[in-house]
């Protein structure tokens, strides 16, 4: 059993403020230009954000910050991956290089990058003391045959999270946009995903960040079945289920998550990776999701499963696979535009 104490979430996470969304929707029936509906879903946005601010008129989004948590995980070692063969680490130095997908979006709309190595499996002095400061370990367990973590680790990665979450409210950030940098970590999210939601391997199994051929997605599908007996006596004690199949970066992400609704800070969550982190949430804390904003729909089965649960409604629809953070940080300029449109459109009397 965990020593966290995971009901406290259940009691400091408020909904954003139901006052101040009404507050926004009401001085949006005034604007003069355009009339009110016809922004459609920015309209929705801006009020979201209004709440999540507690302001009327919204706040503009000017300190965001791309935050991605990086490990390995053991089970890509059964050929459930098409990803880099030198690992995680490999995606984590792409992005300290501006080479990745999440890199060049980031560089262009001039938002800070932080990376969090939770688990790479490479020699700590490969990569900067800042992004292996907070490693819980080298790689994670098979977890078709073995625990990710240990338990310790998994509740040191999970607070991990929350001081993170922490340090990012404390230092002005005002939106994150989560993603991962992970081998093998889509297949532990299908695990996590089919557990909570009580489904078959084959209905959360997709073709990963990189894509897979029907070989590798057989395998990964039998990772995932063989994983999800081995989930489900743990389903009541989410941080020994983070232990069990997750990893040092999932749990961090989960913990992240928790704390940052905590804290009030909105987040858009990525990947299929961030949406099994969010269920995990919010199996701890049911308000939790009301706090985050889905990116994009990538087509993985187990995303959609994930969305669905927390009624999520993703803001685009790219298709986006590549992981990184990539599809949440396509839809930031449309949070940031949607947050503009709100405060500066002209509002009668």
């Amino acid at each position: 059993m965990s020593g966290l104490n995971l009901d406290d979430f259940a009691t400091l996470i408020e909904r954003p403020d139901a006052a101040v969304r009404r507050a926004a929707e009401e001085r949006g029936t005034h604007r003069t230009h355009p009339r009110p509906g016809a922004l459609g879903r920015l309209d929705e946005l801006g009020e979201w954000l209004a709440a999540a601010q507690g302001s009327v008129p919204v706040r503009p989004v000017e300190r965001p910050k791309v935050l991605l948590f990086a490990g390995d995980h053991g089970v890509a070692s059964l050929g459930v991956s098409a990803g880099p063969k030198a690992g995680a680490a490999e995606l984590v130095r792409a992005t300290l290089d501006g080479t990745s997908c999440a890199a060049v979006l980031a560089r262009r709309a001039g938002v800070e990058v932080r990376i969090v190595d939770m688990a790479v499996d490479c020699d700590p002095a490969e990569l900067p003391a800042e992004v292996t400061r907070h490693r819980v370990r080298r790689g994670a367990g098979r977890i078709d045959a073995e625990d990710a973590l240990t338990l310790a680790e998994a509740e040191e990665a999970f607070r991990t999270g929350m001081a993170i979450a922490d340090e990012e409210a404390d230092s002005g950030t005002d939106l994150v946009v989560l993603g991962d940098l992970s081998v093998g970590g889509t297949t532990a999210a299908g695990v996590l995903i089919g557990a909570l939601c009580g489904t078959d391997a084959s209905v959360v199994t997709g073709r990963g960040a990189f894509g897979i051929d029907d070989l590798a997605w057989m395998r990964k599908c039998a990772a995932i079945r063989d994983a999800l007996r081995r989930a489900r006596p743990v389903l009541g004690d989410q941080v020994q289920l983070l232990a069990t199949v997750g990893g040092a970066d999932l749990a961090a992400m989960t913990g992240f998550l928790l704390q940052s609704a905590v804290r009030r800070t909105p987040v858009i969550l990525d990947g299929v990776v961030t949406a099994a982190c969010a269920l995990v949430g919010q199996r701890v804390a049911f308000r939790a999701p009301d706090w985050w904003l889905a990116g994009q729909r990538s087509g993985d089965p187990a995303q959609g499963k994930a969305l669905d649960r927390m009624a999520l409604n993703p803001l685009l629809d790219q298709g986006v696979t590549v992981g990184e953070g990539t599809g949440a940080l396509l839809a930031l300029p449309l949070v940031q535009a949607a947050a503009a449109l709100a405060a500066e459109l002209p509002v009668g009397s």
